[in-house]
């Protein structure tokens, strides 16, 4: 645990799921309070805040529309009135469609942009509205991928969204740090969450995706998490601007192990 942490409001967008499900959970552990976000699974938020409680924290349920200012405006209301501030803001939420590039229609291009690219932008804004105006120190942590670097084909929106994440989270780490508020980014590879449940189900496309990496095993939300709780902490206080990719080595360029090529 990071004793700094202790007593912390954050908020987790996506939260009722997968890796944001983990991370407010871990938050919980640190004591924190935090604000769990969800679209539109009530029930796995309200699980997720239960848990948050069971482990010493303190958390609210939200839902909201976070590709919308009036989403992310909500959000940060609910910290200020519930737990009286806001420290730590976790741009999570996340969506992909897969499609032939070809074939892939405007509207899903703008459903995934929105949560995935727009979402950010919004929720790291919403963020540094109320840091700059309370002259406070803050944390934004922005959910990447390892897409941001490495291509993935039939998935060109959130490949795109993820690339927008990278350069944005470090445009405004510069354009930030000398109010100390710091901004990273987490690239997770391959990891075992609902959005993978059903590929990961099949064993052929499970063994393959191992085969990618380097480790030889499917990474855990909890994984993830913890990573997350690293850079909220000040034992992270001189990191900002950086992807910190949680992969198992799969942004190592894996099919050259062997030293072939």
């Amino acid at each position: 645990m990071y004793s700094d942490l202790n007593g912390k409001v954050a908020v987790v967008t996506g939260g009722s799921k997968g890796i944001g499900n983990a991370i407010a959970k871990r938050f919980g552990n640190e004591h924190m309070s935090v604000v769990i976000n969800y679209h539109s699974d009530e029930a796995g938020a309200q699980k997720a805040a239960d848990a948050v409680e069971a482990e010493g924290g303190r958390a609210v349920i939200v839902q909201a529309d976070i590709s919308t200012e009036e989403g992310a405006e909500a959000l940060l209301k609910a910290a200020v009135d519930n737990f009286g501030g806001l420290d730590v803001w976790v741009n999570n939420a996340g969506m992909e469609i897969k499609s032939p590039t070809h074939e892939s229609t405007l509207d899903d291009w703008k459903k995934v942009t929105a949560v995935d690219q727009t979402g950010v932008f919004l929720g790291s804004k919403t963020a540094l509205n109320y840091f700059v105006a309370n002259q406070k120190k803050g944390n934004i942590i922005n959910m990447s991928s390892v897409h941001e670097q490495i291509p993935w084909p039939t998935f060109a929106s959130y490949a795109a969204a993820k690339g927008s994440v990278k350069l944005f989270t470090k445009t405004i780490a510069m354009e930030y740090a000398d109010r100390n508020i710091r901004v990273n980014g987490i690239g997770p590879g391959a990891i075992n969450t609902p959005i993978n449940a059903e590929k990961f189900a099949d064993k052929k496309q499970y063994d393959k995706t191992v085969s990618m990496v380097p480790m030889n095993r499917i990474g855990t939300p909890e994984e993830v998490a913890a990573g997350a709780a690293w850079l909220a902490s000040d034992e992270s206080s001189y990191v900002t601007g950086i992807t910190l990719f949680i992969d198992g080595g799969m942004t190592l360029y894996p099919a050259f192990k062997d030293g072939e090529g």
